[in-house]
């Protein structure tokens, strides 16, 4: 694509400052979408391309009478939690269990274009984390036919978790919901297994200082985000992480017929340091293949920044140099990610990218 990846954190800062319109989404009953993403979904706030939206999100962790008998503390327990369980009706939830803030139309999005979602901060908004899983679920269900949850000390200063004695999780806050409307077709879309809108891809790199690129299928795009997670490990096995509540600060930028130009399928991203392809699907191998065509196609035809390479040598570089990672097992549709570091490109930069 020709639009400009510039992912410093003094960037983001300057982005941000300079935003059109900043504004603040709190997680209400009448402000999240329980379990699904749909191009049919009723906007909670629309935007222009440029501002900034800070969102509040709850975590998976359940109801506050179930946190409280797992042992958090009442202060511990954000207080507008309660009205999300009491007031969402029955009839609004599903077919996924994530309460996802949103969504957010972006005014000037429209199918065809790309909606650039700028992660500019993450917050941890509790003391703790959970981590569960249950019977038939996770990677390996005949191991573990019974359920368990597991409550997690945070320390937000020294950003680690308290696993178990002598046991200390560094933490990497990040979303692991976020995601735009699927195609019109798709109906009401579960809010569990990732897609082409991205949804709830669980990709732990996807931290502050990250930017997804998502094809645009619906009017307005239709941002929405949850599923907080304090850290993870690529797979997440159990089918939990580290969950947790958090704040997120995004910016939205169209780049108007870029998807439909550059032929953009699924959504893609990068880090400060890695250009990163997707792939999702019910089969690991297909996702592992879907992966790499992706970054093939991108360092082939779509990079911003550098010359493109051809494709036998897009596919030689992914075997010599790039990660082929497993982001998830759990989800009904696995995901996988290939990891392609910037510093590898040594070479004068695109005029375009200039």
């Amino acid at each position: 694509m020709r639009f400009p990846f510039l992912l410093v954190s003094a960037f983001f800062a300057a982005t941000a400052a300079s935003a059109q319109n900043s504004q603040t989404l709190l997680a209400t009953p009448t402000t999240v979408a329980w379990g699904y993403y749909s191009a049919h979904a009723k906007p909670v706030l629309t935007v222009h391309s440029g501002d900034t939206v800070i969102m509040q999100t709850a975590s998976t962790c359940g109801a506050p009478q179930r946190l409280k008998a797992e042992g958090v503390a009442d202060a511990d327990i954000p207080t507008w939690l309660g009205d999300l369980y009491d007031k969402v009706p029955q009839a609004d939830r599903g077919p996924g269990g994530h309460i996802l803030t949103g969504p957010v139309a972006v005014a000037e999005a429209e199918p065809g274009d790309v909606l650039e979602v700028r992660i500019l901060k993450i917050q941890l908004d509790t003391n703790f984390a959970c981590n569960g899983f249950g019977a038939g679920r996770g990677f390996l269900p005949d191991d573990f036919p019974y359920g368990r949850t597991k409550i997690i000390p945070l320390d937000r200063t020294r950003m680690t978790a308290a696993f178990a004695p002598g046991i200390t999780i560094p933490l990497h806050p990040f979303f692991g919901s976020m995601g735009i409307a699927p195609p019109e077709s798709a109906g009401k879309w579960n809010s569990a297994p990732p897609w082409m809108h991205g949804g709830n891809m669980d990709n732990k790199e996807l931290t502050a200082g990250s930017v997804v690129f998502y094809p645009v299928h619906a009017s307005g795009a239709l941002f929405e985000a949850g599923d907080g997670h304090a850290g993870q490990g690529n797979g997440e096995v159990d089918i939990t992480a580290l969950e947790t509540f958090l704040t997120g600060t995004f910016q939205f930028i169209v780049h108007k017929g870029e998807a439909a130009q550059e032929h953009l399928l699924w959504p893609r991203a990068e880090t400060p340091n890695a250009y990163i392809a997707m792939g999702f699907h019910e089969d690991l191998t297909k996702a592992t293949e879907m992966a790499v065509r992706n970054m093939i196609t991108f360092l082939s035809e779509q990079n911003p920044d550098y010359p493109h390479l051809s494709r036998d040598d897009a596919y030689a570089l992914i075997s010599t140099a790039c990660d082929v990672n497993i982001t998830q097992l759990v989800d009904t549709k696995s995901g996988v990610h290939v990891m392609c570091p910037k510093n590898l490109f040594t070479g004068p930069k695109r005029k375009s990218a200039e």
